[in-house]
């Protein structure tokens, strides 16, 4: 082995596995470590401690190590100033640049750790000398001569440890599971929606038509009445199935109320998409009095900002609706950065986009019947996600209850 590098990591590194995955990682991709000095907190609080030896055959081997323990808060003991390279073209990052986790992330700049703003996964990380700032930016938004972290060296990672979402939920034992108690479960979101709004931090919620299918949408929008949601995230057809269930009293051509196809049916959602767009918009047909309730009645009417994303299958689409989804995801990233938690609620596509866009910080609860969709969130690195699975009208019904009953 003829490149080394010392590294240390702190933390919560025993009871939240960081500390055998980055061993893991050093060993999967062919390197060696040699624990110099390791110390273990005693209390349930305390922090532990490891500086490790890290070694491998070569320069290039060892660099593909230091990145991808970086990921785990692995930092580097003797770090020099974070490396910088100008973007070769709009869009485009140097060869080497640093790929950004969600989790909290520090450059030294001229001697000095300084936060990186706007957590993201899979970003860049832009720096401006003048100001002594950086940020996180996307690969499309990056434009030629931008400087650009590039390599390992004065780049940090702050693990999460243990998490305030993990510590609310620490009596579930599994993230993702059926069988648990969901009356605890909904009182444990409560307490957290409360937690979070006492702080002043924006609650999004993340919903798929399926809310509007199972008759959960007058549950919601008493959450929505209460205050208690400040951005809504979706698709065409979640807003597409509340307009067609006002004026019609159908989702998809289904009776919400007796659970039968209605004659004609099939047509109900492109009939109230025309409405809409006659109008000119959501907003516009609440002001005209056209709109006169339902989830986006009440959301337009609070002046709440929604950001409705388009896909390839959408009928109309709704004026609403941001085809372009470069511009739909920059929209969901401006709404997110003052979120301290997210509801998804029946939307894995969706879901997965807002969860791309949210620091590990933010506590993240995923409702769906299918304990695929909260897995797969944990997959692509939504790893502070809990995961409940239970039918989303049920879930709703509960939380609306808790949240009236204990109201201040």
């Amino acid at each position: 082995m003829n490149a080394y590098e010392d590294i240390k990591l702190e933390g919560h590194i025993i009871d939240s596995l960081l500390l055998p995955r980055v061993l893991d990682d050093i060993l999967e991709r062919g390197g060696e470590y040699r624990i110099l000095r390791f110390r273990m907190g005693r209390e349930r609080n305390d922090h532990s401690s490891a500086l490790l030896r890290v070694s491998a055959p070569s320069e290039g081997q060892l660099d593909t190590i230091l990145r991808a323990i970086q990921k785990h808060g692995a930092e580097i003991v003797e770090q020099g100033d974070v490396v910088l390279e100008p973007a070769p073209a709009d869009g485009v990052f140097p060869e080497d640049f640093y790929s950004t986790t969600n989790l909290e992330t520090y450059i030294r700049l001229d001697g000095r750790w300084i936060p990186v703003q706007w957590p993201e996964m899979d970003c860049g990380i832009l720096v401006d000398k003048a100001s002594g700032t950086a940020k996180t930016v996307p690969l499309i938004q990056v434009r030629a001569g931008d400087p650009i972290a590039v390599g390992a060296h004065g780049i940090r990672a702050v693990p999460l440890g243990r998490d305030r979402a993990s510590r609310a939920f620490e009596f579930m034992g599994s993230a993702v599971s059926s069988e648990k108690p969901k009356r605890l479960v909904v009182a444990k979101v409560a307490r957290l929606m409360r937690q979070v709004r006492g702080e002043g931090k924006k609650i999004v919620a993340v919903l798929g038509p399926a809310v509007i299918h199972t008759g959960a949408a007058p549950a919601f929008t008493r959450l929505v009445s209460g205050g208690w949601i400040d951005v809504v995230f979706g698709g065409n057809a979640v807003a597409v199935h509340d307009i067609e269930s006002v004026f019609f009293g159908t989702s998809l051509g289904i009776n919400l109320t007796e659970g039968e196809p209605v004659e004609g049916g099939h047509e109900h959602h492109l009939r109230a998409i025309n409405r809409i767009r006659r109008c000119g918009g959501i907003r516009q047909a609440v002001e005209q009095g056209v709109l006169t309730s339902g989830l986006f009645h009440e959301i337009a009417s609070r002046g709440i900002p929604y950001v409705l994303a388009g896909s390839i299958r959408d009928d109309g689409p709704l004026p609403d609706v941001i085809t372009d989804s470069v511009e739909a995801q920059q929209a969901m990233r401006e709404h997110v950065r003052e979120a301290g938690l997210c509801l998804m609620l029946c939307t894995m596509l969706h879901s997965i986009a807002a969860g791309n866009l949210l620091p590990a910080s933010v506590a993240t609860v995923c409702v769906d019947i299918n304990p695929a969709v909260a897995t797969k969130l944990s997959d692509r690195g939504s790893f502070q996600t809990i995961g409940i699975v239970t039918d989303v009208g049920l879930f709703l019904d509960e939380l609306v209850s808790k949240l009236e009953s204990t109201r201040d």
